[in-house]
């Protein structure tokens, strides 16, 4: 079981890794209109694995409270929201396709900030994929080693292109690919981190999980909401970004319901 759990850590940063792996064969960034569709696709699969890797199970595990079972999961996920929120209003950084810096006022330079907003991205994945292996590891019921497998994998595949999204601008912007590569590779560092983290907090207190369960979806949610879908539909032919986010939602929905 333990090799399952480091497996299913690992996964999503090795998905980042291999995408900043780009740098290394493509000079130029991304097209736009690729970049729309990708960022698309990564929050439709964040969206379904909130629902059924997170919030579902969370509500399963509170059955015996009957009729008040979304309690704990609404709880959680408000929580996970604010969490975010707070985050978003006290660390710098700057969105990808923005001019004007988030957060407080800072000296950092754009390429760090911009890393810095891919961290504040990769944190609530990390956290998710720690709180499913909790629940694994706790017996529950509503948690399998393949719906825990999967979530981590559904990750790992939208991570990808956040990988090259973060390398490529840097390397066209001068950076040596080596250099690039790692900058990319950092930013995914927080997700195996924040996942061991939660992975321990839950395992103390096994009774809370349906509140972390719904607290890593309310973080996921927040992300999705607040940066991925304004980026998939900003500019021209904004249905595009529509159309990838039910593509990543089908595909992450399928694997969940068909391998779990």
């Amino acid at each position: 079981m333990i090799w399952s759990v480091i497996r299913g850590i690992s996964v999503p940063f090795l998905g980042t890794a291999l995408g900043a792996a780009c740098v290394f064969f493509l000079r130029d960034t991304l097209r736009h209109s690729l970049q729309r569709r990708l960022t698309g696709f990564a929050a439709g699969v964040m969206t379904a694995a909130s629902v059924w890797s997170l919030l579902i199970p969370a509500m399963e595990r509170s059955a015996a409270m009957g009729r008040w079972a979304f309690v704990p999961a609404a709880a959680g996920l408000w929580t996970g929201v604010l969490f975010l929120l707070t985050l978003d209003h006290i660390l710098p950084h700057l969105h990808l396709y923005s001019e004007k810096a988030e957060g407080p006022p800072s000296r950092l330079s754009r390429t760090s900030m911009l890393v810095l907003a891919v961290v504040l991205h990769n944190l609530p994945e990390g956290m998710a994929v720690g709180v499913v292996y909790a629940g694994l590891l706790a017996g529950d019921a509503g948690v399998t080693e393949a719906g825990a497998f999967i979530l981590a994998l559904g990750i790992a595949i939208q991570n990808f292109p956040e990988g090259a999204i973060i390398s490529l601008p840097l390397r066209a912007d001068g950076m040596r690919a080596g250099k690039a590569f790692w900058m990319g590779v950092l930013s995914g560092v927080v997700e195996p981190v924040g996942a061991v983290l939660v992975l321990l907090a839950a395992r103390l207190l096994t009774p809370a999980l349906p509140v972390f369960l719904s607290f890593a979806a309310g973080a996921m949610l927040y992300v999705v909401v607040e940066e991925l879908i304004p980026e998939a539909s900003e500019g021209e032919h904004s249905n595009l970004g529509a159309l990838w986010f039910a593509v990543g939602f089908t595909v992450m929905m399928s694997l969940d319901v068909a391998l779990s």
